[in-house]
């Protein structure tokens, strides 16, 4: 058996799966006039995946995706022109996060705490929520290192 061409096959059918998924979501988003095409669907789909290797991260669902979409799609920073591009971005922040903060924050924490953020002092800007982002994991940090010195000093 050709297991590499078994593989590849699985592998394309998943994505398209994962691709059609995305594109349910419409349904919602198309309500604050913004909607994946095809394209920006597949486009999406290859970044995560890229954004995953870059960081060395393992996801075997796409609920991450799919839970940005949905957090995103309702902003008024977002307009259809730049819809697809600013979920790349906001995926390479969330996973640069999860790193920063090596997986402390749960998921649902990090993309509520982003979106408040991208509405709020942000006002839409990706490069300003990257920069309120990192000082945010350097708090966690901080707060962590603490919490791990203190548990540390009770054997004493």
């Amino acid at each position: 058996m050709y297991f590499p061409v078994v593989f590849h096959a699985l592998n394309v059918s998943i994505q398209e799966h994962y691709v059609a998924e995305f594109l349910e979501l419409n349904r919602k988003s198309e309500a604050y006039g913004v909607i994946l095409t095809p394209q920006d669907a597949e486009r999406i789909m290859t970044v995560r995946n890229q954004v995953l290797h870059n960081y060395g991260r393992v996801e075997l669902s796409i609920e991450v995706t799919k839970a940005l979409i949905e957090a995103f799609a309702s902003s008024s920073f977002i307009q259809q022109e730049n819809y697809a591009d600013t979920l790349i971005e906001l995926h390479e922040i969330f996973y640069a996060l999860k790193n920063d903060t090596e997986d402390r924050i749960s998921d649902m924490k990090l993309l509520h705490r982003m979106k408040e953020m991208f509405e709020g002092e942000c006002e839409g800007s990706l490069a300003l929520l990257r920069g309120r982002i990192e000082e945010y994991a350097e708090g966690v940090r901080v707060e962590l290192q603490k919490n791990e010195s203190f548990l540390e000093g009770e054997d004493d």
